[in-house]
């Protein structure tokens, strides 16, 4: 039987007036993490509305799980928050990204859109499994920026997809055998831009009670210039 350990932590940073991010763990199988977007406090209103759409849908132990359902929650989100902003002027283009991971005891499942990230930890190994939709992940696959300059890069928090922007969204899922002692993280870029993978992978194999809230802290020490959120999992088993 895996047992999985979960912690959870956001905060708003050194910078930012509010925090515009948005987590949550929705028993009994679903991770969610999500970034907005948007002037006059829009941005909380959007990864707001995600979550609760996500809640909705899954936190009745029956509901249905896969690529499929984490999509269509996605979708939903995105139509709630599209009509949310052209009810209201003041929230015309506001936005979120998303993570959201949701674990079976054989399998697990994500679905993703925008900066913000999933990343596995298995065997010592850290792996990024989502791609950022964002106008310096297209430089860095075309060469013309590294991964590190992409962290300090101006252009840094341009994305070129988010739930609540367009009608029509492409959301990218996947799906993967978990394995005994893996380690998730859902993150949104406040911590990513300020903490490198190395020192993630270090935290993530570390003996930290808290996993997320280290992570969150490292962020806070580095300057913390944006809204810092984590999720991490532990598959540990027993029994």
């Amino acid at each position: 039987m895996i047992f999985l350990k979960v912690s959870k932590a956001t905060d708003r940073g050194k910078v930012r007036e509010s925090n515009e991010d948005a987590c949550a763990f929705i028993p009994p199988d679903t991770y969610v993490v999500a970034d907005g977007m948007g002037g006059y406090a829009a941005g909380e209103v959007a990864s707001a509305m995600l979550v609760d759409v996500f809640a909705e849908m899954f936190s009745d132990a029956v509901h249905e799980c896969g690529e499929k359902a984490l999509l269509h929650a996605v979708q939903a989100a995105n139509s709630k928050i599209l009509c949310a902003a052209a009810a209201n002027e003041a929230r015309k283009g506001m936005g979120t990204t998303v993570v959201a991971l949701q674990y079976r005891e054989n399998a697990a499942y994500w679905a993703h859109v925008g900066d913000s990230r999933l990343y596995l930890l298995r065997k010592g190994v850290l792996r990024r499994l989502t791609r950022d939709h964002s106008f310096v992940q297209d430089l860095v696959e075309r060469g013309s920026i590294t991964e590190e300059e992409a962290r300090n890069h101006p252009k840094k928090n341009l994305l070129t997809r988010a739930v609540g922007v367009e009608e029509k969204l492409v959301v990218d899922t996947g799906s993967f055998t978990p394995e005994e002692g893996d380690i998730f993280l859902l993150c949104s870029d406040g911590l990513t831009n300020m903490v490198g993978e190395a020192a993630i992978r270090e935290t993530l194999q570390g003996e930290s009670a808290d996993k997320a809230r280290t992570l969150v802290e490292l962020a806070l020490l580095a300057g913390g210039l944006d809204n810092i959120t984590a999720i991490v999992v532990e598959c540990d088993e027993r029994g």
